[in-house]
């Protein structure tokens, strides 16, 4: 089991013929993702790699092709509508990639989004992988741009705000022969589509999902909402690390979204809601999986 996706769900890319979205695809096809089309306005007609269709909508994309799920590699000016377009497409799920969303633009699709059954993961994340069962993994479902090579499949499901502290646990991880269900980067923008605690309760229900990681960093409350379902809710073991601790109040670190005003979203509030709700604290990024394995024995 898995979360999200699996080794069978059709992916369609949007943005596929530029360099970003074209180098991406071609490492998501290399690990056995099925990415049955692609989307570039004006485009229709062509073949990627000579294999995958590409279509001027995602409408048609969707309706020719079955894909469920879309990715986007499109530039910040036009990514809100392309995440909207895969919206009005009704497709499962949409992974928004892109980095530098104005923050406006993206209130505008989560008002647009209300009530519509299209679940939205990012923008500005490294997107999810579902790890096969062949050698290194393959043969599972990367959509992104996490290297698809350091996931194992196994048990442990990870998720954050970071990508390359995504990518940290999981190799922690891998290298200590345990696998993983799914990994879902959320994105670290103010505004976004899915939160820890949504990934949290899939995670929760997932009967192949074991443990969890979860990965938070400085600036809103999401950390501490998930916090506390997992304290009233969770039947799984989870661990957690913020980072941001030694950033400076009012400064921005990194992500739109890691920013510490008004007293809140403090490293130390999390890390303090964190251990209220039973969850292991990792102190530094190198004891995430340890840190997780010890509280599962």
């Amino acid at each position: 089991m898995s979360i999200l996706v699996t080794p069978n769900t059709r992916v369609l890319v949007q943005g596929i013929t530029g360099s970003f979205g074209a180098r991406h695809t071609q490492l998501s096809l290399a690990y056995g993702s099925q990415i049955v089309a692609g989307v570039t306005p004006g485009k229709g007609g062509q073949k990627f790699e000579n294999t995958v269709p590409v279509f001027d909508t995602v409408t048609d994309a969707a309706k020719q092709t079955g894909a469920t799920v879309s990715v986007i590699f499109v530039p910040p000016p036009f990514a809100a509508d392309a995440i909207l377009e895969a919206v009005d497409a009704d497709l499962d799920l949409v992974v928004c990639i892109t980095e530098g969303i104005p923050v406006n633009d993206m209130v505008k699709v989560k008002r647009a989004m209300q009530g519509k059954r299209t679940r939205l993961i990012g923008p500005n994340c490294p997107g999810l992988v579902t790890p096969g069962e062949g050698k290194d993994s393959h043969g599972g479902c990367r959509i992104g741009i996490a290297p698809g090579y350091i996931h194992k499949k196994g048990n442990i499901g990870v998720v954050s705000r970071s990508g390359t502290l995504t990518y940290e646990a999981v190799w922690q991880l891998t290298c200590r022969g345990v696998g993983q269900s799914t990994c879902v980067g959320i994105g670290g923008d103010p505004v976004n589509g899915t939160s820890h605690l949504d990934i949290i309760k899939m995670f929760n229900e997932d009967p192949e999902t074991h443990g969890i990681i979860m990965i938070g960093e400085i600036g809103g409350s999401a950390e501490e909402e998930a916090a506390e379902w997992i304290k009233l809710h969770c039947k799984k073991p989870v661990a957690g690390f913020i980072a941001g601790a030694t950033a400076p109040p009012g400064r921005r670190m990194g992500h739109a979204g890691a920013i510490v005003s008004g007293g809140k979203g403090t490293a130390a509030a999390k890390i303090t809601a964190f251990k209220d709700a039973g969850i292991g604290i990792a102190e530094t990024p190198s004891v995430m999986a340890d840190t997780l394995l010890k509280m599962m024995k």
